[in-house]
Formats: C-alpha cells, sequence, structure tokens
C-alpha cells in the first residue's frame, strides 16, 4: 500500500510539475525569421508571427513534420504542434532567403 501511494504521489508531481508542453513564439521580421534556431521537446508549441507589412508563409517538407501553414498577412499568427523527435527545416514559400532550423528532443 506504501508503494502504491509513493507512486500515486510521484505521478502526481511529475505530471503536475513540468511535464506541460511548452509554448514559444517566431517572429517573422525584415524577411527574416526571428530565430535562426530552437530547441524544443515533444509536444510543444510554435507560434508564428507576421511581424511584416506584407504576406508569409511557413512551411517544412522535413520528415519529422511536414507542414504547410498558408500565406497570411501582418498581425496573424498560426501555430504548430511538433509531436514526435526530429530536425525540421523551416522555410517561407515567398521569401526564399527565410530558413530556421528547429530540433525537437
Amino acid at each position: 500500500m506504501k508503494n502504491l501511494i509513493a507512486l500515486i504521489i510521484t505521478s502526481m508531481l511529475f505530471f503536475g510539475l513540468g511535464a506541460y508542453a511548452g509554448s514559444f513564439n517566431v517572429g517573422q521580421k525584415n524577411k527574416q525569421f526571428t530565430k535562426n534556431k530552437l530547441v524544443l521537446k515533444v509536444g510543444d508549441k510554435v507560434r508564428f508571427t507576421n511581424e511584416d507589412p506584407f504576406f508569409h508563409n511557413v512551411f517544412s517538407l522535413s520528415p519529422a513534420k511536414t507542414f504547410d501553414l498558408g500565406s497570411y498577412p501582418k498581425g496573424e499568427f498560426r501555430e504548430v504542434t511538433f509531436d514526435s523527435a526530429g530536425t525540421i527545416d523551416v522555410e517561407c514559400a515567398i521569401h526564399p532567403q527565410m530558413r530556421m532550423t528547429i530540433v525537437v528532443k
């Protein structure tokens, strides 16, 4: 019985303190991502916010996470949850010089 109680308390502490997914913001400013590299944990979320006066698009064709957020104007954002480990190359389809890397551990 003591072992069961200890297991329950340990589980509650683990899941209650730090098992939550993180949330990160990456801006799109001056035709660049505001971060060149980002290191995340599985389950973390990234918000891509357009801070330029023109449209941006965010996409990845990486095997670890393939996505296309479409084009969106200044002031809007799109979010992606990274649900598996790997290295993800992120680009803008409108501005080919915009590139960043996300590493999910």
